[in-house]
Parts: C-alpha cells; structure tokens; sequence
C-alpha cells in the first residue's frame, strides 16, 4: 500500500462523505509525517453507522470484501491485492469509539484519540493520536516493526510505554 494508494482510498470515501481515522503502521507513520517502512494493509477506523457507505464506496473503487462483518473488523482487497482492514466503532456519549472484538468484548477508543492529525505525502490526514496508537498496540503479541514504531512514538511524542514494552522498543533500532 503507497501513499499514493491511501490517499485515492481517503478521497473516494470523502467523495462519499465518509470520515475516517488512520490507525495502524500508517497512522504511526502519517504522526511521523514521513513513511519509515513499507506497508501491507491500510488499518482504518470508521463510525458504525458510516460501514455501508464506505463499504458501497469500496466496491465501486474495485475492492471486495474479503473477511469479517461489520459489526465487528472486515478486510476488503482490490484486484492488485492492496488491502484494507476495517475497525468499526460505535459512538458513546463521551464521544469515544467502542469497538466490537471478534471475541465479543468491547474496545474503547478514548474520545481524544481522534483528535489526530498527521501527514501523508504532504496532505493533512486524520489518524488516531500517539497515545491511542500506543494503547491498540497492546493485547497482542508484538513483531519488531510494532517495537520500532512504539519507539518511535516515544521518542517524537514523549509517549508513555509500559515498561517491558519500553525496553524491547527501545532495543530495536537505533537504541537511545
């Protein structure tokens, strides 16, 4: 997925009036303002009650749902076989997202983690904040690119890491 790819995505689903938040390897790299690896997927989280319109806007752009249902996360994959990886939430009164896991239990994504802007080839994006980046990284096993870009976080933003997640991010990569 280039960054030319996210934004034609980000601006057939604002043609169909569709908000959505960056989360994932490119939101930690829109926070960052430049892309520092490459990525597979786009991760992006939505309202609940935008799913059809996005899902509808997706279809028409070429891609096709693959895995999953709303309301829980689904994947849509074009021919070329660029992926999208879908988080619903649903929002609640304090204006924070909850999200419906495959297992059942809720998620809540803090009202302020929506508040984040970041930058994709120059654009001004909506991405989720540096601390709620942090906090969707944690409940499962973490790879070296999840290490690198938490340490990453932490050293641009000052983010707080739990410890043992602040000393295997901070020995991969250049260490400080």
């Amino acid at each position: 997925m280039a960054a030319g790819d996210l934004l034609a995505i980000l601006d057939l689903l604002e043609r169909a009036g569709v908000a959505v938040w960056i989360d994932g390897g490119w939101g930690v790299d829109a926070l960052l303002g430049e892309k520092t690896r490459e990525h597979d997927d786009l991760d992006l989280v939505v309202e609940l009650a935008h799913v059809p319109s996005l899902i509808a806007a997706l279809t028409a752009g070429g891609y096709e749902l693959v895995a999953g249902s709303p309301p829980t996360s689904f994947v849509l994959v074009d021919a070329v076989g660029r992926q999208i990886d879908v988080h619903p939430v649903a929002c609640d009164e304090e204006g924070g997202g909850v999200y419906r896991m495959e297992d059942g239990r809720d998620w809540i994504y803090p009202a302020a983690g929506f508040a984040g802007r970041g930058l994709v080839g120059g654009r001004t994006v909506r991405c989720l904040t540096p601390e709620v980046q942090v906090l969707v990284h944690d409940g499962y096993e973490l790879g070296d690119k999840d290490y690198r870009e938490l340490r990453l976080l932490h050293e641009r933003f000052g983010v707080a890491l739990p410890a043992a997640v602040r000393e295997q991010a901070l020995a991969t990569g250049e260490s400080k």
